[in-house]
């Protein structure tokens, strides 16, 4: 027994070790990542960067900007309804056992893992060309929409089923009914499960490059309307790094896009807070 015991607390011990190990790499690495883009980028950040119209000379980033945010916003305005509605549905509706249920998360979860290019070629042939959307923010909109939509989905779904079920008893021991139950009482108490799906969701669609080219272009221009083709920063990043005359220049809009994700985050984490308080 002596020696089992010691075996055990070595095999915790070096399991623990390991664990800091990891943990202790990955911020390092995140850290490194952070500091090398900020000294490579900040000095490079010039008002001609800002300009509102872009050319060959100033090759500004500020219509890339507004691109990203409309591509975020409309995106998450389309994919979060349909992600947290299709979850309570799942969890709060749904019968135990239902097959139904069982495909959709089984869809889900494949669908997150597909990578982006095919889910560029996908918006590619349905939006651009037989939706005759052309390349457009549209149908770039459209495409990461569905790209995002398992993401939220899921951590909604896991974000309901961890509400304990004593508050689903007590509403109904008040005399509420179900819809309000779900809305007033389940839903608030998974907000932050939810925030952290759309916050993913949000660094996606930020990130996204593949999909986006073959689906919303890659002119850099202020756009007329959601039919009008953009580039966002993670697309602009791509072309001129690509291009190799303007590396720098990649650099400073990778550390505008970093801030960008960074300071969403941070408002949605203050959000978070601010509806459970309330």
């Amino acid at each position: 027994m002596k020696k089992t015991k010691k075996k055990i607390y070595v095999g915790s011990l070096i399991l623990k070790i390991l664990i800091i190990l990891a943990a202790i790499f990955t911020v390092v690495m995140l850290g490194y990542l952070i500091v090398y883009i900020l000294g490579k980028g900040i000095p490079h950040l010039t008002p001609s960067l800002f300009s509102l119209h872009y050319d060959s000379d100033n090759v500004s980033m500020l219509p890339s900007i507004i691109n990203t945010l409309i591509m975020i916003g409309v995106a998450l305005l389309i994919a979060v309804p349909i992600g947290v509605f299709s979850a309570v549905y799942l969890t709060e509706y749904a019968k135990k056992g239902n097959k139904l249920v069982k495909v959709i998360r089984t869809t889900a979860e494949t669908l997150t893992g597909i990578p982006s290019i095919v889910y560029g070629l996908f918006g590619m042939l349905f939006f651009v060309t037989a939706c005759h959307m052309s390349y457009s923010l549209m149908a770039g909109i459209l495409t990461v929409a569905i790209m995002v939509l398992p993401t939220v989905l899921r951590t909604t779904e896991e974000a309901l089923l961890a509400v304990p079920d004593s508050f689903r008893e007590g509403s109904f021991g008040l005399g509420a009914g179900k819809l309000r139950t779900v809305f007033r009482i389940v839903l608030p108490s998974a907000i932050p499960g939810i925030l952290s799906g759309v916050i993913l969701s949000t660094g996606r669609i930020a990130g996204e490059t593949a999909a986006l080219i073959y689906t919303a272009g890659t002119m850099a221009t202020l756009p007329k309307n959601l039919l009008s083709s953009g580039r966002t920063l993670a697309v602009h990043m791509y072309v001129l790094s690509q291009e190799g005359l303007h590396t720098d220049q990649a650099f400073a809009t990778a550390v505008i896009l970093l801030v960008m994700v960074l300071l969403i985050n941070i408002l949605s984490s203050v959000i978070a807070k601010k509806m459970q308080r309330d």
